[in-house]
């Protein structure tokens, strides 16, 4: 999968050029996730943003000296580059992404319409996380968490076969097994001080939320995104998809994800301009 152009510049200007909607890859992931979903969005006539947040795309060493702080940062310098061509801006977020989308909602309500969620991720508890996650809440220090590795699930976060069998050609190397990326403990450490951090906010998040969490989640399992059901403020949209795994923008069901949102953005669309007529 290629990566996508981060530059406003070289995307497709909407029709009207109202509504932009940036879209924030996971940890230890790239804007190449957001890839089908972005192109769909873009031909549907919005501005589409997809940052690549810090620390990623290169070497472990740099990923690892990166804190939370700095993947809100680059989310945030996107939502801002967003915000000074459109007149509304929707944030949606895979994995670890959506958690950063709900905390750039937390933190700006003014300048957020609406979040779409794809598998947030609040707490490691699918079936492919090692047995010693539970153990790895008690790690406080990024000297200790640097001790622990997690291996990504050797299906990738990914139920469709063949995507998956290209994928692990990509990544062979001759006269190598193939093994799935594995998270470094210290970023593992960061994304639980995320949550951490946002939790006590959750409540307070008011905009409308669409969410999409498969049921058979390998890494992150429903409890999460009926979690935030429950808990969010504004109206929410929960869409359990049941041919999927975690990577929801890639799988087998990317299209359902790619239609749910555009509804979701034709939705909000739709409230915003009954509003400013009322």
């Amino acid at each position: 999968m290629s990566r996508i152009k981060t530059s406003l510049a070289s995307l497709l200007p909407p029709a009207d050029g109202r509504t932009g909607v940036l879209l924030v890859h996971g940890l230890c992931g790239s804007p190449a996730e957001m890839r089908f979903i972005a192109n769909g969005l873009t031909r549907s006539g919005y501005i589409v943003h997809c940052p690549q947040l810090a620390g990623h795309g290169g070497s472990e060493a740099e990923l690892t000296a990166t804190r939370w702080q700095d993947w809100y940062d680059s989310a945030e310098k996107g939502l801002d580059e967003l915000c000074a061509r459109c007149d509304r801006v929707v944030v949606g977020g895979l994995s670890t992404g959506a958690v950063l989308a709900l905390m750039l909602a937390a933190r700006h309500p003014d300048k957020i319409s609406g979040l779409a969620l794809y598998a947030p991720t609040l707490w490691l508890n699918g079936r492919s996380v090692p047995w010693y996650a539970s153990l790895f809440r008690m790690v406080r220090s990024r000297r200790l968490a640097a001790l622990f590795r997690f291996p990504a699930p050797h299906d990738f976060g990914i139920k469709d076969e063949r995507l998956r069998t290209f994928i692990k050609a990509a990544l062979t190397v001759p006269g190598t097994p193939v093994t799935p990326f594995a998270t470094p403990g210290v970023a593992v450490l960061e994304r639980h001080r995320l949550v951490v951090a946002l939790l006590p906010h959750i409540a307070s998040i008011r905009m409308p939320v669409l969410i999409l969490h498969p049921r058979e989640d390998d890494y992150a399992g429903l409890s999460n995104a009926t979690h935030l059901q429950k808990s969010l403020a504004g109206p929410v949209q929960l869409v359990v998809l049941e041919d999927s795994y975690h990577l929801v923008t890639v799988d087998r069901q990317r299209d359902v994800v790619l239609d749910r949102t555009l509804c979701f953005l034709a939705q909000i669309g739709d409230r915003l301009t009954q509003r400013a007529a009322a």
